[in-house]
């Protein structure tokens, strides 16, 4: 048997790995990056000559710088002086201070009743007369009467004379003498009711002409001439309209800030461009029913008659007033450490200016000002960013020259 040995195969070459590219090609790769970034920073460092005229730069996040702020008209506002009221709302309706409905005092027919609605009539003027007929006879009658008590009053004196010389001679007695003079004190008293009746015709037949009790302008006419009167019956209706009163409602919870001899601003349908004063003058005790609000009666002066009864009207109780001091807006104020100040403009800076407040009208947006600043004064009333104390301004020309008017006037 035979053996036979199979060739050896080809020997294959070794292959090492080659550890050493990857680190030496990543050391490669950072140097070349380096050296490109101390190219790039060496190109956009600025000259240090340059740096230095230019000045500091500013940071990327900071806007441009201003100089001077110039304010708008709408940005500030003058001081002024003057008086700071708070006032109540009111409304009601005017009424004539002094009327009267004349009545007829007696029975009778109109004769005469020719004055008309609107008519001025003076005190004591006719109205009216009725007829007198009736009247007079009356008059003579209570007279005759008169006549005949004072007859019977002369008789009985007569007779009392005559008893007392009897008497002296004494023929009669002191009875019959007190008797006769009982009569005199009858005959006295029977003319005194009977002048009494004499005064009381001559009143009726006055009366028959009636007068107007007071100066004023005719309202209303109730009769005619023709028609028969009987007493108590209206004849006519007059007003006084030179003084009015204003009967307004207000609340009970506000009645505590009223006042006897507050002033009152309003107006009336009619007179859109001017303002009515009064006072108040009375105050209603009790509330009116349904409403839980009381009547304050308001004092009005009509000297112009341009007031009528009945109109309506509306304004307001001036509830408390300041003294004179300069006023700004609400908006001027701020706050610094719990103070109150206002950015006044001086000298076309803005200085922070602490103020005390007085009294504050929240309907108008205006506050008092007792210490701290002037009138004439310029202070900003809006909220800018980056108006801080310190910072120059520029104020519009207008402004300027409201302000130098301000402090003129002051």
């Amino acid at each position: 048997m035979k053996l036979e040995t199979l060739p050896r195969a080809p020997a294959q070459p070794t292959v090492r790995a080659r550890r050493w590219r990857k680190p030496v090609i990543g050391a490669l790769v950072l140097a070349l990056a380096g050296g490109g970034y101390m190219y790039t920073q060496s190109r956009n460092k600025p000259d240090p000559a340059k740096a230095a005229d230019a000045g500091p730069v500013a940071k990327k996040d900071e806007g441009p710088k201003i100089d001077v702020y110039e304010l708008g008209k709408n940005d500030i506002a003058a001081v002024h002086a003057g008086e700071l009221a708070l006032n109540l709302p009111l409304s009601g309706s005017l009424m004539p201070l002094a009327q009267a409905t004349v009545k007829s005092k007696v029975s009778g027919l109109v004769v005469d009743a020719d004055l008309r609605e609107g008519t001025t009539v003076a005190a004591g003027q006719v109205l009216a007369r009725l007829d007198q007929a009736d009247q007079r006879a009356r008059l003579a009658q209570q007279q005759a009467a008169l006549d005949e008590a004072n007859a019977r009053l002369a008789l009985a004196t007569k007779n009392n004379a005559n008893s007392e010389a009897l008497l002296k001679q004494k023929y009669i007695s002191q009875q019959s003498v007190d008797v006769t003079a009982n009569s005199v004190e009858l005959a006295r008293a029977s003319v005194k009711s009977a002048q009494a009746m004499v005064d009381l015709a001559r009143i009726a037949m006055n009366d028959t002409v009636i007068k107007a009790p007071l100066a004023g302008v005719i309202s209303k006419r109730h009769v005619q001439a023709g028609e028969k009167l009987s007493p108590d019956m209206p004849v006519y209706t007059i007003v006084n309209l030179k003084q009015l009163t204003l009967e307004a409602q207000v609340p009970a919870s506000e009645i505590p800030r009223v006042k006897v001899g507050q002033e009152v601003q309003f107006k009336v349908d009619g007179y859109p461009g001017r303002a009515f004063g009064g006072k108040v003058a009375r105050i209603n005790p009790t509330t009116e029913a349904g409403s839980r609000s009381l009547l304050v009666y308001i004092n009005v002066n009509n000297g112009d008659n341009a007031l009528s009864g009945g109109m309506f009207a509306k304004g307001s109780i001036t509830t408390q007033k300041s003294a004179m001091s300069p006023l700004v807006p609400m908006t001027a104020l701020r706050k610094d450490k719990n103070a109150d100040v206002v950015y006044k403009v001086e000298g076309g800076k803005i200085v922070s200016q602490p103020v005390t407040v007085g009294m504050r009208n929240e309907d108008d947006g205006m506050v008092a000002i007792t210490t701290g600043l002037a009138k004439g004064a310029t202070v900003i009333v809006a909220k800018l960013d980056g108006v801080k104390p310190g910072q120059k301004v520029k104020l519009p020309e207008a402004a300027t020259a409201v302000a130098t008017t301000v402090a003129a006037k002051g």
